[in-house]
This record gives C-alpha cells, structure tokens and sequence, in this order.
C-alpha cells in the first residue's frame, strides 16, 4: 500500500515546536541511511510515540504499544532468514489425537509440501500442529507458539530451535499468521480453527490480505468441510451476503498430494502482486500471448474500472525489490472489490497454453 503520512500528527508538531520536530529529523538521520525509501516511516513512526508521549496514555495502553512493537520487530528479524521461501500456514485442531486418520493426513501433508520445498507454519502446539511439523521436520518448520499465564510447551519438532517464536498477544501472532503465509491449508479443528477460516476468508474477500491459495483439507469421505460449505451456499450465497464468486476463494481436496499440487500450481505463472497508486501488478514468470491478452480483456474486463489489461516491465515505483525486477507484469485498474473473480483471472494466467513461449518452461 502507498505511504500516506498522518497530516494530523505533522500538524500537531509543527504547531507545537519546531525544536522537537528538529530533534525527530536528527534522531531518523543518525540511523537510517540517507537513500533508504523507508525514512519518511520511521520518521512517521518516531512521531507517533512521541504524541502518545505527549498525551501520557495510560500505562497498559503505552506497555500495549510496547509490545506489539517489540514482537514484531523481534518476529520481523527473526523470519528474514526465511525471506524468500514459499510457505504454508496450516491450521487445524490441537486435540486431534495421534491414532486419528487427520493426525496421519497432517502429517502426510507436512512431508508433501516439504518436498515441494514449502515450509510449514503452525501455532507450534500439538495435534494437526505437531503432525505437520513431524512431517515438514525442523529445517521446514516454523513455529508461532502463544505465551500463556501456565506452562505452555511447544511441539518436539520446533521446541528450543531458531525455528520457534513466542508471542505474547494473539492479535500479532495471527498477522504473522497470515503475513508470512505464500498458503494456507485448513484442517477440521474448533472454534479457533474455524475463527481463522472465516478470518482468512474475510482478509482475502476485502482485499486486506493478497490473495493466495485457501486448502480445505479433510480425510477421505469426511464432512467436515463439505458441510460448512454447503452451508456457506445455502445461507450465505443464498442470502446475497457474499458474492457467488467468492465461493472460489476455496478449493476442497482429500489427500496431502492434490493440497499441495493445489499450491504450486497457483504460483507456476502468478508470482505475487502489489498495488501502486491506481494499479494492481501481477508479477509473473512467464509473459502471456497476444490471444491470452485480448481474452482477458473482453471476458475479464468486469474486474477493470477503467482501460484494459496491460503487460509491462518493472517500472520505478517497485525498485525497492531489486531481486523481482526482471519479472514480467500484467496491470490493470483492479475494481477492488471481486477477489473470487480475481481468482479465476489468476487460475487463466496460470495455464500453459495462455504463456507466450511455454516450451523449455519449467515445471
């Protein structure tokens, strides 16, 4: 999203005293270099503590602030050595016992997307957790555990490793969740497991999260999730409370291969997207043919406000990811509003035969 500073905090320190606005300018200066694109943040940042400061917050309000900003800097440095590899937040229940047919597909599930080389997130406890981490194994294995008020231990796998992170409030750990997370394969769980399904469905709905592969996984004959979608259907489709389209957001599968074929598939030409300013980008790793581009434009040109689909180069808003520069993109004026449509755009650009030198392409 673009940077848009807070004209009521500048206001607030202009009016105030320039001093302490000179202080703000120097401190930034001593420790963020002169050419980084992140300065006016930081400054932002700065600014911001600086006028909870001034109103002197409550305690638990400014020990709020304090640790959120803790963690996520703590999480932020600790995940930058797993920067650029795919991975797949599973989710499901922590009580599903070790003999069950779903701990022994987690499990399966783990060493699949191991070997599609997809690392695995979990909340690092036990049941669909620690049988995806056993599959994945440590070195594919990343562990959000949650610090509560009596003894919490995290699962064998990930337990006293690099691999672990421990949060103190649950709203951080679950942006982390979701940020961190190329995937997300839901298993049959509880209330929290459906609490991060309706979540994760609304973050993708609302254009709050990008767009990514949504795995319902249940065992072979299950209704775990069959019945939650046909009531998805019937109540909410039914009752005009979600677009029909919307329903596409989420693929159904029985077996660990089909979740993570589901996956890689999804990225075998989509790369990853951003906005700028107008705009949505869809990197890609393959330019798309002439007959490609002008079907999208007459049968997918529902999801544009205005003009047509384009392909183009990086352009100099996006120079601040160096390694995806000599990446494709396809840009339009997305409407922003219907991401299951988004979906089945992204499931065209995906198909070989849509590529405009599909031969020698790798898998």
């Amino acid at each position: 999203m673009p940077f848009e500073p807070d004209d009521y905090l500048s206001r607030h320190f202009k009016t105030s005293g320039a001093e302490l606005s000179k202080k703000i300018d120097e401190l930034v200066a001593l420790v963020v270099p002169s050419s980084s694109q992140n300065l006016p943040l930081y400054r932002e940042m700065l600014v911001t503590v600086m006028r909870m400061a001034q109103a002197d917050r409550s305690r638990w309000d400014a020990k709020i602030l304090l640790q959120t900003m803790r963690e996520m800097e703590h999480a932020f440095s600790r995940l930058d050595q797993f920067k650029r590899r795919r991975k797949v937040t599973v989710f499901g229940s922590a009580r599903t016992p070790i003999e069950h047919p779903l701990y022994a597909l987690a499990r399966g599930l783990g060493e699949t997307l191991a070997r599609y080389d997809l690392m695995v997130i979990t909340g690092a406890g036990g049941g669909i957790m620690s049988a995806a981490h056993e599959g994945a194994g440590m070195d594919n294995s990343l562990g959000l555990n949650i610090t509560l008020p009596f003894e919490q231990h995290a699962n064998p796998t990930v337990d006293g490793t690099d691999h672990l992170l421990s949060f103190h409030f649950f709203f951080v750990r679950k942006l982390f969740f979701i940020k961190e997370a190329d995937a997300l394969v839901l298993c049959p769980g509880g209330f929290g497991t459906l609490d991060e399904t309706l979540e994760v469905l609304t973050l993708v709905q609302t254009g709050k999260s990008p767009l990514v592969p949504i795995v319902l996984l249940d065992e072979p004959g299950g209704t775990f999730w069959k019945d939650a979608l046909d009531f998805m259907r019937r109540q909410l489709e039914g009752n005009r409370y979600i677009l029909p389209t919307d329903m596409r957001l989420m693929r159904l599968v029985d077996n660990a291969e089909d979740a993570a074929e589901e996956i890689d598939h999804f990225y075998s030409n989509f790369h990853s997207s951003r906005w700028l300013q107008d705009r949505f980008v869809m990197r890609m790793n393959h330019v798309l043919n002439d007959a490609a581009m002008s079907y999208m434009n007459k049968h997918f040109a529902d999801l544009c406000l205005k003009g047509r689909f384009e392909q183009q180069a990086c352009c100099e808003m996006e120079l601040d990811e160096p390694e995806l520069q000599p990446l494709p993109r396809l840009s339009f004026v997305f409407n922003g509003r219907d991401h299951g449509r988004l979906r089945e755009l992204i499931d065209f650009i995906n198909a070989r035969e849509h590529w405009a030198s599909p031969l020698g392409a790798e898998d």
